[in-house]
């Protein structure tokens, strides 16, 4: 199932993120294990010079990751939510606001008019659209000129040791795999820091790319077997036929419990970061004033 389609990858994402009870273990590993710790959200959101009355549109906003820390910021602005899952939405209001705004929508069709938000958040969610372009337009037409859009992502290249560990297992079951047979740097790559950068100035005059090296560090087996379980959803369609969910889990599991009692530790390298486009705001503002200037 390598070489998915972009219909086969939204399918993927879809399943994947769902359930917001995987979502969330994953995201409470990345906080706890985090090393150095940081609230990688409230980084993100640091990275914008904010006025209070932004008007902001939250794309693929999930169980309200984004919510509570953006609305922090907006004393006199609105905060809307996007996101295809019911699901998602729901969660979103149970951890926040019970009329926290919302819609079901499409990345790709926003039921926005034109010129309506003055930053849009999309943060983990254009590598899973399969059509990010026509996504861009969207966002791009919905931003006012001097608007700002706000992209975190992950490094095609994070997380190399999980994913060595995780080809390993694939082979063990069965998989025929190879150097170049890499689930995860495919699935990023469609809008990664790197590949995301060039695909942001096709539509922008300015992209800034900001990036946060870190570790994530278990000294115990069962926060990352848990961290494995919670991406079925994702790794399940690329299990040789006739094998399991379970045998894969019991794989993995056997990896990390052996590498930890002969490291004491286990160790996996991130890169993550935003990235931040804009026609004539934010970081470019002062750029394409001393332009027009001269």
């Amino acid at each position: 199932m390598l070489n998915e389609t972009p219909l086969q990858r939204q399918k993927l994402a879809l399943a994947a993120y769902a359930d917001e009870k995987a979502m969330l273990i994953r995201k409470r590993t990345h906080d706890l294990y985090t090393v150095p710790p940081m609230d990688y959200q409230n980084w993100v959101l640091e990275r914008i010079a904010w006025n209070g009355n932004e008007q902001v549109l939250d794309l693929g906003s999930g169980p309200g990751t984004y919510a509570e820390a953006t609305q922090a910021r907006l004393s006199a602005g609105r905060y809307v939510g996007v996101d295809l899952s019911m699901k998602m939405l729901q969660a979103a209001r149970e951890r926040t606001q019970p009329d926290l705004q919302q819609a079901v929508a499409h990345g790709q069709q926003l039921p926005f008019p034109a010129n309506a938000f003055d930053v849009v958040l999309a943060n983990h969610v254009l590598y899973h659209l399969p059509d990010i372009e026509t996504a861009l337009g969207e966002i791009r037409r919905v931003l006012r000129p001097e608007g700002l859009l706000v992209a975190a992502t992950n490094s095609q290249n994070t997380m190399p040791e999980f994913h060595t560990l995780v080809q390993r297992a694939l082979r063990l079951l069965g998989r025929n795999t190879n150097s170049e047979d890499h689930i995860e740097q495919q699935f990023f790559s469609q809008f990664s820091l790197e590949s995301g950068t060039v695909k942001l100035a096709r539509h922008f005059r300015a992209v800034a790319r900001y990036d946060v090296p870190s570790l994530l560090v278990f000294t115990e087996a069962q926060p990352i077997i848990e961290y494995i379980e919670s991406t079925q959803h994702f790794y399940e369609p690329y299990l040789p036929e006739g094998i399991i969910w379970k045998d894969f889990v019991a794989i993995m599991s056997d990896q990390v419990r052996r590498l930890m009692n002969h490291f004491g530790e286990l160790s996996i390298n991130k890169l993550s970061g935003v990235l931040l486009a804009t026609d004539s705001g934010g970081f470019a503002a002062e750029f394409v004033r001393l332009t027009n200037a001269s």
